[in-house]
């Protein structure tokens, strides 16, 4: 049986979904923060939390981050139905803005409830879900869980280079998670082979349908 469109968005989007808070909840429950356990000589698990946006950007209030993912979730579900609808826009530009729509809701999870459902522990303790005594914040202000670490290789820079001479050079340093990882290969994607659609009416169906 072949899939819609929307079958193929919406399979991305509970996929992705369930898989960062899979390993998300995890992580949380089985490794104290700042925990780091290598997997390969460049792959790690690294447990750090963060308030901002994608890996551990900053950026306004914590309540403004947690809305404004919850409003671009909402717009970009609402541009998925359309496009899903239209024959002009390819199978691969909704998958990639599946994608993007999924890393997006994944981290609203944890900003909403997991100050909620979690506690705060010290090292090297673990946190419990659903602890007696409450979790560590209120709605909305959940910390971002992130784990993946990719320290794939490093180098001193010589001396004689300006502003960085001496200094060590580690490449990739960023801890980042699932939904991070989504939203970033959906984008570059979107970029690189899908760029064109962007500016695509969507009504332009119907006025050619409406001259026919």
């Amino acid at each position: 049986m072949r899939l819609s469109r929307g079958a193929w968005a919406l399979i991305i989007i509970l996929g992705v979904i369930i898989l960062d808070q899979a390993l998300k909840i995890w992580v949380k429950t089985h490794f104290y923060l700042g925990e780091d356990v290598p997997v390969t000589s460049w792959f790690q698990l690294h447990f750090i939390e963060n308030n901002g946006m994608a890996f551990g950007i900053e950026l306004g209030s914590k309540l403004f981050l947690t809305l404004f993912r919850i409003v671009a979730v909402g717009l970009l579900s609402y541009y998925i139905v359309k496009i899903c609808k239209s024959d002009l826009i390819p199978v691969g530009y909704i998958v990639c803005v599946a994608l993007i729509t999924a890393g997006a809701a994944g981290n609203i999870f944890d900003c909403m409830f997991y100050g909620l459902i979690f506690n705060n522990p010290m090292p090297p303790e673990v946190a419990v879900m659903f602890p007696d005594g409450g979790g560590y914040a209120s709605l909305f202000h959940g910390r971002v869980v992130d784990m993946l670490y990719f320290p794939l290789f490093s180098f001193d820079w010589p001396e004689w280079v300006p502003f960085v001479g001496g200094e060590n050079f580690l490449f990739f340093q960023p801890v980042f998670n699932i939904a991070d990882a989504a939203i970033t290969v959906g984008m570059i994607l979107l970029i690189i082979f899908y760029n064109k659609y962007l500016g695509v009416s969507l009504d332009s169906e119907k006025e050619k349908s409406a001259e026919e």
